[in-house]
């Protein structure tokens, strides 16, 4: 079937799904990894707190313990750099909580101050495109510090714990590079090689776009992971093949090109994961002039161009008319209404229903349903995990601190397979983390935390029905006008026999990143109510003829394959 079949144009009110809400995925491929890093980083503290008799403290600490959550799927050298700005961004905002909770004890302050930061830190988060576990983290940490018995003078020392806590966490996710420093970027080729192998058995546009953005994610990954050492060389080399695939598609845009058969890249992928070497196949056509303009490429981030681009981007989410901002005042209004609502039923522990309602939003409305359906069935069932858990948690401190581990081991190695079973062991965990500082009747603490649920996903799907996004739309009109000038000029490149490597890769790049985004906006913004008409014909159009595009500048760097038909779609 042709890329420019028409899609039915889709009602404003779309249809919420049900089944499969809930169903289980395969594990991620690394899911091990977060899991270890997040118990070593917290053991470390807790296990110091309590032979000082003072595991009253583990709140503090276990902000910064929880940062080693983040960047496992990015190279070491961004992931150092990333890892520092989570630290930062976490001491900050438990800095204001802090400040907040000695400054008042008016519940209906400290929920709006607890909504505010959880609208500020959704923002960065989307617009920095963290990654998961996103704000999450950042508005637990800093809702529960908002509701803990707080004087001004105890908070540079709790800052220093969470600080320091922090430093350690960044030790323990970055420490790995010494012993695989290009372990990140084996797997992202081996991701990129796996999805040209599905393609090539499989063509079509689904594994088309999936080997696009796989291949895309792999060159931005070894772009960003520093001087080129001989693995990373091998992995480009493995690239350009799986480029081969996809570049070379047929008339209709859904052929595979003259590259290796699915069972070759396989193969690679497998080999490429392993620790022994790289596999080393013979190059391929235009290898040279490619792995050139990449050198290049990468000699410019180093004086600082990757820097700058990646500052105007933030800058440009963050600007008026992004289309972040709406999703970032749904969490403002539907955390502050949980919260309320939550204060005004009784329950003593409103921020709960802070978090909760912030998990709810998800880039559009169908996605925030699902996420709404999935946190409350993983936390109801949650509690009654805790219900058993509860009497051996509180045989002794070692006891507590060991349930507390597992759940967070559980936590990581379950929420891939789907949210709400992640969910499942986060409740508990968070349940039990109170018992450090007091004890608390369990049969409270398990109706406090449901009805809790029960609100925060109510009223914040809710508020994410009633405030729409309509720059959803807005953001495929600027992907398709993106796409069409990132096209042009790689078609200009293509027509100018005096073009250099490093222009025609640049101008590649582009347009296979503007492809990417184009996907995506147009996914996103199929799940949103409230909005005009997609242009659904046009963006198919755009898509095929920038693949097009895309296939002619492999013919440029030596590929054995057809010219595109002057885009011609």
């Amino acid at each position: 079937m042709s890329d420019t079949a028409v899609r039915p144009r889709k009602p404003s009110v779309r249809r919420l799904p049900v089944t499969g809400t809930l169903r289980l995925n395969s594990p991620a491929e690394i899911w091990f990894k977060p899991a270890l890093s997040v118990v070593v980083a917290s053991a470390a503290p807790n296990l110091l707190l309590y032979s000082m008799d003072r595991l009253d403290l583990v709140m503090y600490t276990m902000a910064g313990s929880l940062c080693a959550l983040y960047g496992h799927n990015l190279p070491y050298a961004r992931r150092a750099h990333t890892l520092v700005r989570v630290v930062l961004g976490m001491v900050a905002g438990l800095a204001v909580a802090l400040l907040a909770a000695s400054a008042t004890d008016s519940t209906a302050v400290l929920i709006a101050v607890g909504a505010l930061l959880a609208a500020v830190q959704k923002t960065f988060c989307d617009a920095s495109r963290i990654g998961p576990p996103g704000n999450l983290i950042f508005t637990f940490v800093t809702s529960a510090a908002l509701f803990a018995p707080q004087e001004t003078g105890q908070i540079p020392g709790h800052l220093a714990l969470a600080l320091a806590a922090g430093a350690f966490s960044w030790l323990v996710t970055v420490g790995p590079a010494l012993r695989r420093r290009e372990g990140p970027e084996r797997r992202a080729t081996a991701r990129a090689l796996d999805a040209a192998a599905a393609y090539a058995a499989e063509p079509g546009p689904r594994t088309r776009h999936a080997a696009v953005a796989a291949v895309h994610g792999a060159w931005q990954s070894l772009l960003a992971a520093g001087r080129p050492t001989p693995v990373r060389q091998e992995l480009e080399r493995l690239l350009v093949h799986a480029e081969r695939t996809l570049a070379g598609a047929t008339a209709d845009g859904c052929g595979p090109g003259p590259g290796p058969g699915p069972g070759q890249l396989g193969a690679w992928a497998t080999m490429t994961r392993a620790r022994g070497p790289v596999p080393s196949p013979p190059a391929a056509p235009g290898t040279v002039d490619q792995l050139f303009g990449t050198d290049a490429e990468r000699a410019g981030r180093r004086t600082g161009r990757g820097r700058r681009e990646a500052r105007r981007a933030l800058l440009r989410a963050l600007a008026p008319g992004s289309p972040v901002l709406p999703i970032a005042l749904r969490t403002l209004i539907g955390c502050a209404l949980a919260g309320y609502a939550s204060s005004a039923l009784g329950v003593g522990h409103p921020y709960w229903a802070i978090v909760t309602a912030a998990s709810v939003y998800q880039p559009n409305v169908t996605l925030s349903w699902s996420r709404a359906v999935q946190r409350t069935v993983g936390n109801l069932v949650g509690v009654l995990v805790f219900a058993a858990v509860i009497p051996v948690a509180r045989i002794g401190p070692l006891a507590l601190i060991l349930c507390v581990l597992a759940f967070n081991f559980a936590a990581e190695a379950l929420i891939t397979r789907n949210y709400w079973l992640g969910s499942v062991a986060v409740t508990p965990m968070a349940l039990l983390v109170m018992e450090f500082a007091d004890t608390h009747p369990a049969g409270g603490l398990i109706a406090d935390r449901a009805l809790d649920t029960l609100v925060g996903a109510a009223v914040g799907l809710l508020v994410a029905i009633a405030v729409p996004n309509r720059r959803a739309a807005g953001r495929v009109e600027r992907a398709l006008t993106a796409t069409a000038e990132a096209r042009a000029r790689a078609e200009d490149l293509i027509a100018d026999p005096n073009s250099d490597a490093l222009a025609l890769d640049l101008a590649r790049r582009r347009l296979t990143s503007s492809l990417v985004e184009l996907r995506d906006a147009g996914d996103i913004a199929a799940g949103e109510w409230w909005q005009r008409a997609l242009p659904e014909e046009e963006m198919l159009a755009a898509e095929h003829a920038g693949h097009r595009t895309l296939a002619a500048t492999a013919q440029r760097r030596g590929a054995s394959i057809p010219p595109p038909e002057n885009g011609a779609v």
